[in-house]
């Protein structure tokens, strides 16, 4: 059995709860007072694939590794 069909664990699933619910209960404070969880749950994925971007843009802005931007002669 692979790991991708094996079944997840307990503490698997404890861990990634860890993660996952203060990041849903900062879209839901930020979600219409008759939201559905549904509604927040979509929102969350919306949020999270632009803070991905984010994150990208960051790291390409600053550069990653050996690479740097031109111009950044800080070394």
């Amino acid at each position: 059995m692979d790991k991708l069909t094996k079944q997840l664990t307990i503490e698997e699933v404890e861990n990634a709860a860890l993660d996952f619910f203060p990041l849903l209960e900062v879209v839901r404070k930020g979600m219409p007072k008759d939201s559905t969880m549904e509604d927040t749950l979509k929102v969350m994925e919306s949020v999270c694939k632009l803070a991905m971007k984010q994150r990208l843009s960051k790291e390409l802005e600053e550069g990653f590794g050996f690479y740097k931007p031109k111009g950044d002669d800080k070394d």
